[in-house]
């Protein structure tokens, strides 16, 4: 169980730990909302998302076709390059397959989200170009894990932040 005392507003996840494919790309094969609420919470979770101030969506040079990922303006991106995954892309939702997304999430809040069961560590975590702090966090089911979510991204965010802003 996480040490939740860091991160306290972490909840256990619901459920068992779903299944994924730990090829290329990277995906949640299991515990999916329906196709049209997955989108919903898809769209719900960008759009929280995109309230982060210098944050801005566009395509990703490592997610699949249809996927949304998130930048951080370049002029207060200061993170070191575990901050982000590629460029200044800090997350992106797999919106149109199966919901789930990829974000970078720094210690010790990544080891409390997979120990909570929100996430798991990306199977290319560490290799050459590849953040240490690449994570797979699982598709929303519900409104209640959109915003769970969004506080994990918002970490790595606050994170990859210019001026050392913290969690």
């Amino acid at each position: 169980m996480a040490n939740l005392a860091l991160f306290p507003f972490l909840p256990e996840r619901e459920g068992m730990r779903p299944a994924t494919d730990k090829t290329a790309p990277h995906t949640q094969v299991e515990q999916l909302a329906d196709p049209e609420t997955r989108l919903n919470l898809s769209r719900e979770l960008a759009a929280r998302l995109k309230k982060l101030d210098h944050l801005q969506t566009g395509t990703s040079r490592r997610a699949p076709q249809g996927s949304i990922a998130f930048h951080l303006d370049s002029n207060v991106a200061s993170g070191t390059s575990r901050s982000f995954m590629l460029d200044t892309e800090i997350a992106h939702i797999h919106a149109e397959d199966d919901g789930s997304l990829h974000a970078i999430l720094p210690e010790p809040v990544r080891t409390q989200a997979i120990e909570a069961g929100w996430a798991e560590p990306h199977p290319f975590a560490g290799r050459p170009t590849v953040s240490e702090d690449i994570v797979m966090i699982y598709a929303p089911r519900t409104q209640s894990e959109v915003e769970t979510i969004v506080r994990l991204v918002s970490v790595g965010y606050a994170n990859a932040l210019r001026n050392g802003l913290q969690p």
